[in-house]
């Protein structure tokens, strides 16, 4: 994993490579990317191109990224926005679309949107004809420093979130800086969930660097974001690099998101959005850890106040009881045969996987006056 300058003309362009030999490709990083056919062409096989995108996205980036394209077969598939939308029901009428397009296994598809637009993508191009090539354009904060990096796809389930889905790596990544001038200022915080993730679980410099600069991140400084998400990436690319398919260590990006998820499943998809409850998960995750004796009071309340600040939930809502957030968070993907694995945190920039954790322990912690 490395990062450097890229030698376009715009030497705020930043390059970022997740290592994982043949499958390894580049996360390139900067503004007007979307623009740029050099970055795309060189990852398209074939004719055929796909581009996939949700109705508030397109209008906005689709007509500059099928320019890009020019010369190329390209079709377009458009759902409506929204986590409730991440089913299989929307990907199989993806593959309807491809089918009837006669698409065949050199094709390739263009994630173009944020984490619900590339997850479903990456999940439909692992599958279609067994697999097809894809790119990420993400179009989100939190997409640009997570979803879009280290090949998880998939879709939900009323049981749960990701509950289907594959382990499938994208060709290339472009995260253009300037789709966040058009980000909603709850899906801007949401992203910087995700951002102060990286310096809690592995970073701490990161982490202090964040708390200086988080007004400059709030009010769009394209420089603080640009640095946000060239480190956010690095952080992400270094651990998918050791363990690709979450076997040990790259269990710890999930932080905050098994109290997270259980918040996401009980309150209805699209309710909260996923930054929210990771952000909530996050401040649940560093009072755990307090109450196991791992983390100061202190440290625990920095955790509490960093992601307030960053105007981001910081209590559960005070509809789901504690059986409920069991039961939800015994389902989750870290769960093993029903016990829950938990992402605490020993110090400020320090996290570990914990799989003793005690269901009445855990039942007491979350009972009301959390």
């Amino acid at each position: 994993m490395k990062s450097m300058s890229s030698d376009h003309t715009d030497d705020t362009r930043q390059l970022v490579e997740v290592d994982l030999g043949v499958r390894s490709y580049p996360i390139h990083i900067g503004t007007g990317l979307l623009r740029d056919a050099g970055l795309l062409r060189p990852h398209i096989r074939g004719r055929q191109v796909c581009v996939v995108s949700n109705d508030t996205v397109a209008p906005l980036y689709l007509d500059t990224v099928c320019q890009a394209l020019a010369g190329f077969d390209t079709t377009q598939f458009i759902f409506p926005d929204g986590e409730e939308f991440k089913t299989l029901d929307t990907v199989s009428t993806l593959y309807d679309h491809l089918l009837g397009a006669n698409f065949g296994r050199s094709a390739t598809l263009i994630a173009l949107g944020g984490g619900v637009v590339g997850d479903m993508v990456g999940f439909a191009a692992a599958t279609y004809q067994r697999g097809i090539d894809f790119i990420q354009i993400p179009t989100t904060l939190l997409s640009q420093v997570d979803s879009s990096v280290g090949g998880k796809t998939g879709v939900n389930r009323p049981q749960g979130k990701n509950m289907v889905g594959a382990f499938y790596q994208p060709k290339c990544v472009l995260a253009d800086c300037a789709t966040l001038d058009t980000l909603p200022d709850r899906e801007l915080k949401a992203g910087l969930a995700e951002v102060i993730k990286y310096g809690l679980i592995n970073n701490r410099e990161f982490l202090h660097w964040l708390d200086a600069n988080l007004d400059s991140l709030l009010a769009r400084d394209r420089q603080a974001l640009a640095h946000a998400i060239r480190v956010s990436c690095e952080e992400k690319a270094a651990i998918v690099a050791m363990d690709e398919r979450e076997g040990g260590i790259r269990a710890i990006l999930n932080l905050g998101h098994t109290f997270g998820h259980a918040i996401e499943t009980a309150m209805g998809y699209g309710n909260w959005l996923h930054g929210e409850a990771v952000a909530t998960g996050m401040v649940m995750a560093a009072a755990y850890s307090q109450r196991q004796g791992l983390l100061s009071q202190a440290d625990a309340e920095y955790v509490r106040t960093l992601i307030g600040r960053a105007g981001l939930p910081v209590i559960p809502p005070d509809t789901i009881d504690a059986d409920t957030f069991i039961s939800l968070m015994s389902r989750d993907k870290k769960a093993d045969s029903g016990r829950i694995k938990l992402i605490l945190l020993e110090q400020l920039g320090k996290a570990f996987v914990s799989a003793t954790v005690e269901t009445e322990d855990l039942a007491a912690f979350l009972a009301p006056g959390l």
